[in-house]
């Protein structure tokens, strides 16, 4: 009985030093979490001004051909950039990007392209890596707290590979695999194609219901004709690079809020779980605690009664 009471008690110490590390992680990703979603809200009016200027650009110049806009005819290469977490405690954060990027690969195979594995995140890289498959490049270090500097190397190197032929190892089309943060308790893996562009033509009634539908301010009207120097196809090459990268520190942000936010989620439940399990376990020990009580207290009203009967019968 003794023996069982100590294994408890060993229990909810280690229980309780657990609770202590995840109320620690839960306090922690609660504290980033506020400063992740006002870095992301920041970002914002950048990421929708050069998305104007592009989209003013291309649709008063229809004719304006660059290679970030081409369509590459028989592409048989499509890079898949994997923004993961660089650590754990976070649920299943990590499972279901992996999960979205298996479907992307299924879907890219099916039409008969090959998947190039761009992968952002130690997590992501560590499940490449134990299934031995093949990555492209590796970045890591900054999943939760992104630096525009890590958009610009990791937009540079996509866009590289997207200009360079596939013949010679390059790629034909880029996807991106992120969770887009919603709110503080729900979070969507999504997959959009970064390259090439896809440029949709749309009535200005339907520009104006897209408006009221997302809540935009009103300066997403109808897209000003702007007089370029010194030509849309310069402007428009010194632009898309810079469109991309926003593009891509956006979805860098989001990813950042959505794993603190999905760990924090996890973090609270783990506490929760933990700090149930000790009272489990220490009912467990005041029954077993008890039991043993009980049994001392008869061993002793036992040799008490044997004693007695002894010197009665010496008498």
């Amino acid at each position: 009985m003794g023996a069982q009471l100590r294994a408890i008690r060993g229990r909810i110490r280690s229980t309780k030093s657990i609770a202590k590390i995840t109320k620690a992680q839960e306090l922690i990703a609660s504290s980033r979490i506020i400063k992740a979603q006002q870095r992301m809200q920041a970002a914002g009016p950048y990421a929708r001004e050069i998305t104007r200027a592009v989209s003013a650009l291309i649709s008063h110049h229809p004719t304006v051909n660059h290679p970030l806009l081409t369509e590459k005819a028989d592409g048989n290469r499509a890079a898949i950039l994997l923004l993961t977490s660089d650590s754990g405690f976070c649920g299943g954060f990590n499972a279901n990007v992996l999960r979205e990027s298996e479907a992307l690969v299924a879907k890219l195979r099916e039409e008969g392209k090959e998947p190039v594995a761009y992968i952002a995140g130690r997590k992501g890289a560590d499940w490449y890596r134990f299934r031995d498959r093949p990555t492209e490049e590796l970045w890591s270090g900054f999943s939760a707290q992104p630096a525009y500097v890590n958009a610009e190397e990791v937009g540079h190197t996509l866009v590289e590979a997207f200009r360079t032929p596939a013949e010679e190892g390059g790629v034909d089309e880029i996807h991106v695999v992120f969770t887009e943060f919603v709110s503080m308790m729900t979070q969507r893996p999504q997959v959009i194609r970064l390259l090439p562009l896809e440029i949709e033509e749309e009535t200005e009634e339907a520009a104006e219901e897209a408006a009221a539908a997302s809540g935009a301010s009103d300066d997403s009207g109808p897209l000003p004709e702007y007089e370029f120097e010194p030509s849309p196809e310069a402007v428009l090459d010194a632009l898309l690079p810079g469109y991309v990268q926003s593009r891509l520190w956006n979805l860098m942000l989001q990813s950042a809020a959505s794993e603190l936010a999905a760990r924090r989620r996890a973090m609270k439940s783990a506490t929760d779980n933990a700090n149930d399990l000790i009272e489990v376990l220490t009912r467990q020990a005041n029954q077993a605690r008890q039991a043993e009580i009980t049994q001392e207290i008869s061993e002793i009203v036992g040799g008490a009664d044997a004693l007695a009967e002894s010197n009665a019968g010496s008498e």
